[in-house]
């Protein structure tokens, strides 16, 4: 009953959706998705070789100079400047 959707009912859906949103609002929400849809999958590739480069990378040394952390920029997407900006990384403030 609910498995079988053929051409006329994709359309009726279609139609409603246009009806219900407006044609000028579609390209927006769809700009919008997917520009939504590029944050996800930046963040998630960002997050997954962070995650390698701490589990391969040896434990370092301590070093007995300060040197305040190099200032890093999180883009939204690729190619998007508008929405980038500039993080500072949290310091271990703790003396061992």
């Amino acid at each position: 009953m609910f498995g079988r959707l053929g051409a006329p009912e994709i359309i009726l859906i279609l139609v409603v959706i246009i009806l219900l949103f407006g044609a000028k609002k579609l390209p927006d929400m769809a700009r919008s998705l997917g520009k939504s849809a590029r944050i996800l999958k930046s963040e998630a590739k960002a997050m997954k070789t962070e995650g390698q480069d701490n589990a391969s990378a040896p434990a370092a040394p301590p070093n007995t100079e300060e040197q305040p952390p190099a200032q890093r920029t999180i883009q939204a997407a690729p190619g998007d400047v508008t929405s980038s900006r500039p993080v500072t990384e949290p310091t271990d403030t703790t003396k061992r």
